[in-house]
C-alpha cells in the first residue's frame, strides 16, 4: 500500500499505510510502548501499538482528526480546547503512575522528584482535535518520569501561549486568564500555578540547551530548527515569562 509522509517536528520520517502509522523505532522503543499500552488499556486516546513491521519500524494505531500544526485554528485556539487539552494531560499523568519507578529504557534520564512519567513535548501539535476538543496524543518519545510542573510549563507556553506579546492572543492579562483556565482545568491550586508558571523558563532555557547539545553533536534535525530561529524564540519567550512571573502567577 501506498506510504504517506505525516508533517510533523522533522526529527522522524513517519508515515500512514492505511489505518496505521510506521515510524523508525529507537532504543527507547520498549519504553514508549509500554507506556502507550498503559495509557491505551486505562482508556486513553493514544495509538495502540501493533507491533514492527518487515522495516523494524514500529506500528500504530493513525488517530483521525485535525493535528495542532502551526499556524493554529481558530478551533485549537479556543478556550474550549485549552480545557480538554488541560483535562486530557490530567488523565494521561494520573494512569502514568504506576511506571514511574519501573526501570524502562527512556531516552532521557528521569527527572528528578518525579510524580509520574511526563508527555514531554505536550503542544498543539502532538495532539489530534475534533473541533474545539482534544481527542488524541502521540509522539511520546520524550515521556520519562518527573514532576508534573514539566509537562505543566510546556503546555502553559504553547496553549496559552507564553510568548513576547508580538502575535495577536491578546494582552498579559488575557494570557494570565488563560494560564488560570488551564490550571484550573488540569486540577492545580494557587500555589501550584504559580510555581507552573515559573518553570516554564527553566524548562525553555533547558530545551535551547539540549538543541544546542544535539546540534553540536550532528543531529542535523535540531541544526536545521536553530537556523530556522527556534531557539532565539524561546530565549525570548522565557525572557517575557521571567518579566511578568507575577502577572501570570498571581
Amino acid at each position: 500500500m501506498e506510504e504517506i509522509e505525516l508533517a510533523g517536528g522533522g526529527i522522524n520520517r513517519v508515515v500512514r499505510i492505511g489505518d496505521a502509522v510506521h515510524r523508525p523505532s529507537a532504543p527507547w522503543s520498549p519504553a514508549t510502548r509500554e507506556l502507550l499500552t498503559v495509557l491505551h488499556d486505562a482508556g486513553l486516546p493514544v495509538p495502540a501499538w501493533r507491533g514492527t513491521d518487515d522495516q523494524g519500524r514500529d506500528v500504530l494505531d493513525y488517530l483521525p482528526g485535525e493535528v495542532g500544526h502551526y499556524p493554529l485554528s481558530e478551533a485549537v485556539r479556543s478556550d474550549a480546547a485549552l480545557v480538554s487539552a488541560a483535562r486530557l494531560l490530567r488523565r494521561f499523568h494520573d494512569a502514568s503512575i504506576p511506571l514511574v519507578t519501573r526501570d524502562l529504557p527512556w531516552q532521557l534520564p528521569p527527572l528528578a522528584g518525579a510524580e509520574v512519567v511526563v508527555h514531554g513535548d505536550y503542544a498543539p501539535y502532538n495532539l489530534v482535535f475534533s473541533g474545539e476538543q482534544a481527542v488524541g496524543i502521540f509522539d511520546v518519545d520524550y515521556a520519562r518520569p518527573g514532576p508534573r510542573t514539566y509537562d505543566i510549563a510546556s503546555a502553559l507556553h504553547r496553549f496559552v501561549p507564553l510568548g513576547n506579546g508580538e502575535d495577536p492572543w491578546g494582552t498579559t492579562a488575557d494570557r494570565a486568564a488563560r494560564v488560570r483556565l488551564f490550571c484550573a482545568s488540569y486540577g492545580l491550586d494557587a500555589c501550584s500555578v504559580a510555581e507552573s508558571v515559573a518553570a516554564v523558563v527553566p524548562r525553555l532555557t533547558g530545551l535551547v540547551a539540549y538543541m544546542q547539545e544535539e546540534a553540536a553533536a550532528g543531529n542535523r534535525a535540531f541544526a536545521r530548527h536553530i537556523a530556522e530561529g527556534h531557539a532565539d524564540l524561546y530565549e525570548r519567550d522565557a525572557a517575557y515569562v521571567l518579566a511578568h512571573l507575577a502577572d501570570l502567577g498571581g
